[in-house]
């Protein structure tokens, strides 16, 4: 999932009142928000036929997945005999990925642009239970790889040229020799993944459908309904007792749960920690960052990094104290624009032209997979009624990668194509140069093609722009972006590995343990006790609503991800074209190596902090950037 997934949702409620500029502009927006799928033009949506011309052809692909996938057992038998078996196996197996993979797409993509209709519901149960039952099967194949003799195992890759693509993997496997169960085990715990997510789930359809909302009343008596994303569009508002109000209400709405989701995300952590004594590993997170080849130095570093270098992200919360006229910086200012200009919106076709000129730098080929995008309709354009909110990009090995986009016109939403046109190359290059066993990529470079592009259409908007109000307002929201990924994202990763740790002390996620030290942090990074800004308790329940609690040791990415973005973003705009080739690289890899080979190959060393602290710098400088306009400004009299 993109972290522009929630953000986005912030871009989807309509306000009325008098026709702006601003809102006169807005009406070049087609609106088809309260128009039904069946209605809304094609030329406005993905092609989805790409993938399969109907569901009845859907079907028969499932049938064919479920043949494949029972006749497995008697594979099972004498597959590491030979090289030409072995070789089998795995082509199969590719087989059997390749076709899941087109079948979900399906599914989950029809039913995210139209949630009312329960077919695809339907059909994406009918795939998790397949999953299920493939991962038991397919137990025996590392297992099997382990009690191989390796002269004899890598005497089949000499035998067999065919098998060069699956080196990699099957060293994977030999790498892992300590922490893989034998079959019988191994097939008990991917059983488990029918009910390992439950908890997840339920805090989803708590947080999202069974809590009340209340309703509050706005100062300028607007009575509005506090539901989540009522709560996201309204904490942002320009008026600082609007906000206070909604902050304040959602919080204490959602602690009167706080037993519920507590014991949530107790059994979440728990399940995490269950599956990493049963594999043999140290903890939690050896056992997650494991998979990557990541050693745990790489968390604690990021943590250690942000941490020293908390005096750029003070720097700007009291430039924003500044702008926004207040004497105290609260919690409750945090979502608030400082930025008080008409907002300028931008058509779809404006959209194309800046990201297409924004991303020129990355080269001819780049350009060519950018424009064919565009022009073979990857993207779902605009909100339609039952369209799930915000956007994400997903690669489809042998078609082509989807972008679910809720574009409005905003600059989050040109930003937001860019990101996910980020993660849509990145998926289209691997695709184009790995087999389909190695174009899959690790989450832990998986947000920087797309980030990457964000800080090119910001370099991009910053040159080009004339309007120093408009500017402004790019410059502060995309600070806010880079505070929310690597300040924030940070905190929360700091915060998961005290939950985890806790619990692997033999101790329960109680609601006091858990507000207690997700306030002591917030308070920390943002400078409570400096006088930076005020967290006031009642913050100390956030972390009951934020689902990637439930995604163990997943946010860290996005703070090494930007902050690895950064450092290649810098090398595209002001380095040599062979560094702009090293990047295309690392996006062409995919999945082919370890994450941090392929980035140090590309040239950022993440085992160093170096590239964190000059993120960090860079994060000082544009802070400084956008001081220097606001002095200009203000000498001008237009704030």
């Amino acid at each position: 999932m993109s972290r522009k997934t929630v953000l986005a949702a912030l871009l989807i409620v309509a306000v009325c009142g008098a026709l702006t500029p601003a809102r006169a502009q807005q009406s070049k927006i087609p609106d088809y928000s309260l128009v039904p799928r069946t209605e809304v033009p094609p030329a406005s949506t993905w092609r989805i036929e790409d993938l399969y011309p109907t569901a009845d052809a859907w079907k028969q692909d499932r049938a064919r997945v479920q043949s494949m996938i029972d006749k497995l057992d008697s594979r099972a038998k004498d597959w590491t005999t030979t090289p030409q078996k072995f070789l089998s196996l795995y082509q199969v197996t590719d087989s059997i990925g390749l076709l899941m993979q087109r079948l979900y797409s399906y599914a989950s993509n029809q039913s995210n642009v139209d949630l009312t209709n329960a077919m695809y519901r339907s059909m994406q149960g009918e795939l998790q239970s397949i999953s299920a039952d493939y991962g038991a099967k397919l137990a025996f194949r590392n297992d099997d790889i382990l009690k191989m003799d390796e002269k004899v195992l890598q005497g089949y890759f000499s035998a067999e040229p065919r098998l060069a693509p699956y080196r990699f993997r099957v060293g994977e496997v030999l790498r892992a020799r300590h922490y893989v169960l034998p079959k019988d085990q191994q097939r008990i715990l991917a059983m488990t993944g029918m009910f390992s997510g439950t908890s997840a789930q339920v805090a989803d359809v708590l947080n999202n459908v069974d809590i009340p909302a209340e309703d509050v009343t706005l100062s300028d008596g607007a009575k509005v309904t506090l539901n989540v994303a009522g709560y996201m569009h309204y904490r942002g508002t320009a008026n600082h007792a609007d906000r206070s109000l909604v902050m304040r209400t959602f919080w204490a709405d959602r602690k009167k749960f706080e037993t519920s989701l507590a014991g949530l995300l107790d059994g979440g952590i728990k399940n995490d920690l269950f599956v990493a004594r049963v594999q043999g590993y140290n903890s939690c997170l050896h056992a997650r960052l494991f998979d990557d080849n990541i050693d745990t130095s790489v968390y604690h570093q990021l943590i250690a990094t942000v941490r020293e270098n908390l005096a750029p992200l003070h720097r700007y919360l009291q430039l924003r104290k500044r702008m926004l006229g207040l004497d105290t910086l609260l919690y409750d200012d945090i979502y608030a624009s400082s930025v008080k200009s008409p907002e300028r919106i931008y058509t779809y076709e404006d959209a194309h032209a800046l990201v297409t000129g924004a991303l020129r730098p990355l080269g001819e080929e780049y350009g060519k997979a950018l424009a064919t995008a565009f022009a073979q309709r990857w993207i779902d354009i605009y909100p339609n009624k039952g369209k799930q909110l915000g956007a994400y990009s997903g690669g489809v090995y042998g078609v082509h990668p989807y972008i679910k986009m809720n574009f409005n016109g905003h600059y989050d939403a040109v930003s937001t194509l860019a990101h996910e046109l980020g993660h849509s190359m990145h998926s289209y290059l691997a695709d184009k140069n790995q087999e389909f066993g190695n174009a899959g990529y690790a989450t832990f470079v998986a947000e920087i093609a797309s980030t990457c592009n964000e800080h090119l259409l910001m370099e991009y908007m910053l040159k080009h722009e004339t309007d120093d109000l408009v500017k402004l307002k790019i410059l502060d929201a995309y600070l806010d972006e880079v505070r929310s990924t690597i300040y924030r994202q940070s905190l929360f990763a700091e915060f998961e590995l005290a939950m985890h740790r806790h619990v692997e002390e033999g101790q329960t996620l109680t609601p006091d343990w858990l507000t207690e030290r997700y306030l002591e942090l917030t308070r920390a990074y943002y400078g409570h006790d400096k006088g930076v800004m005020r967290v006031d308790d009642y913050i100390g329940n956030e972390w009951s609503i934020i689902p990637h609690f439930y995604m163990n040791f997943y946010v860290f990415q996005y703070s090494t991800g930007m902050i690895a973005s950064l450092a290649l973003s810098e090398k595209v705009l002001h380095g040599s074209p062979a560094d702009v080739e090293r990047y295309l690289g690392m996006l062409k890899a995919g999945g082919s190596d370890s994450p941090l080979k392929l980035l140090k190959n590309a040239g950022v060393d993440m085992t160093s902090p170096e590239p964190g602290r000059a993120a960090l710098r860079r994060f000082d400088a544009l802070v400084g950037e956008m001081e220097t306009i606001v002095a200009k400004l203000k000498k001008e009299g237009k704030l």
